[in-house]
């Protein structure tokens, strides 16, 4: 009997120390993201409760707020020591917060991660200086929309992806009519025109060149649209964001065509009236660039537990997570192996959808920007307006918005 209970007591303590070391193995990661809806969040959700069904010692606590709350509080969080393991980060502001995170570069390489299954193009834009700094979810080329209603009654055939210049100039000044236009023009479009006509806006040393002969020439070309053809409305130059307008007259009928990307399909369904269809950005003489942009998920410097953060961010943008986001209509998958999934649902009834995100995949190139690009852009929502309503030339535009950006 003693014997017994010797037995039973080396058995629970057995059990107990086994338990405790089990409790010692679990790892609790924290995950930073936007959202913009309740689905939303349920979808990011249901990515973090994937991590813990491949890696059951390892459970994902996520945050959320929202898309300008986010960005507001990234620094403070930064500043404070309160990053989460995992930071979610936008490829347009890569090159403001990469210091945050960690270097992927050594695990990649260590784990023979394959980076060649995501756009080559969202991997250079989630990278700086060559180093890789987050593993992409989704990516998205500008692209065009235009109401095919429109088009139709206007006689304009239907734009075929790789348009030139002269086809859509021709194409929106044919749709201009009856106070209504052609093309919806926002100042910000100016870097994603200038891109795909090869223009350069930033030079080989990675430094804001808007004064350039390239630059200038795109500057004019984009401000012409307004200026000199008339075939874009003008925009406001405060208050209201001007691609919110933009978007707004486009829903409404008033804009036959503009300029947006794939992450609109959803929202604009419900709201359009007519039927959409899609096609690249004008090219000029010769290829098309077609910039793309693309979120993705980064660990923290700060975080204690990078290893369990990099086990994490692999399944948050494996193929299954990035299938099941396309699924939903969520979002263009960074991994090209996943991208169908999303053209059966987001690009369904949308006229030529799939072959004018594929063409300009096909032709992606990373977006070039600078460290301080959203004040370069605020500059441009502030000096572009009255360079389209004719009261300042391109080159006068261009030196205004250099100057103030380097100060």
């Amino acid at each position: 009997m003693k014997v017994l209970k010797k037995t039973l007591l080396l058995a629970a303590i057995g059990s107990s120390l086994f338990a405790t070391a089990a409790s010692a193995e679990q790892v609790n990661l924290t995950w930073q993201m936007w959202t913009g809806s309740e689905t939303d969040t349920k979808s990011w959700q249901h990515l973090a409760e994937m991590v813990t069904a491949k890696y059951p010692d390892i459970k994902v606590t996520l945050t959320t707020t929202g898309w300008v709350d986010y960005w507001t509080r990234l620094p403070v969080l930064a500043a404070s020591g309160q990053l989460a393991d995992i930071v979610s980060m936008q490829s347009l502001r890569m090159p403001n917060f990469y210091s945050l995170l960690e270097p992927l570069n050594d695990r990649i390489e260590t784990d023979k991660f394959d980076v060649g299954a995501f756009t080559p193009s969202i991997i250079g834009g989630m990278s700086v200086d060559k180093q890789l700094y987050g593993l992409p979810y989704d990516v998205g080329p500008w692209v065009i929309y235009y109401n095919q209603d429109a088009l139709e009654a206007a006689g304009v055939p239907l734009p075929k992806p790789g348009w030139t210049l002269a086809e859509f100039t021709d194409a929106a000044k044919k749709l201009t009519k009856d106070g209504k236009y052609g093309f919806g023009i926002t100042p910000t479009n100016y870097s994603v025109l200038a891109a795909a006509w090869g223009d350069k806006y930033v030079n080989d040393a990675g430094e804001l060149d808007l004064t350039s002969a390239s630059a200038v020439d795109a500057a004019e070309r984009a401000i012409g649209f307004a200026a000199k053809d008339k075939i874009a409305p003008l925009v406001p130059s405060g208050g209201a964001d001007p691609g919110d307008v933009i978007q707004g007259r486009f829903n409404s009928g008033n804009v036959a065509m503009y300029i947006d990307g794939p992450w609109s399909i959803i929202g604009m369904k419900d709201q359009a009236k007519f039927k959409i269809g899609l096609t690249t950005l004008p090219r000029d003489e010769g290829e098309l660039s077609a910039v793309t942009a693309g979120s993705g998920f980064g660990i923290s410097t700060t975080s204690k537990n990078k290893d369990a953060a990099w086990k994490a961010i692999q399944v948050l943008t494996s193929s299954e997570a990035l299938s099941y986001l396309a699924e939903q209509g969520r979002a263009l998958p960074a991994r090209t192996a996943s991208q169908s999934a999303w053209y059966k649902v987001a690009a369904k009834d949308i006229t030529n959808g799939g072959e004018a995100i594929d063409y300009s995949l096909a032709h992606s190139v990373p977006y070039v920007i600078t460290n301080n690009w959203a004040a370069v852009e605020n500059l441009f929502n502030q000096y572009f307006p009255p360079a389209f309503a004719g009261s300042a030339d391109a080159k006068q535009t261009m030196e205004s918005i250099q100057s103030l950006a380097q100060q």
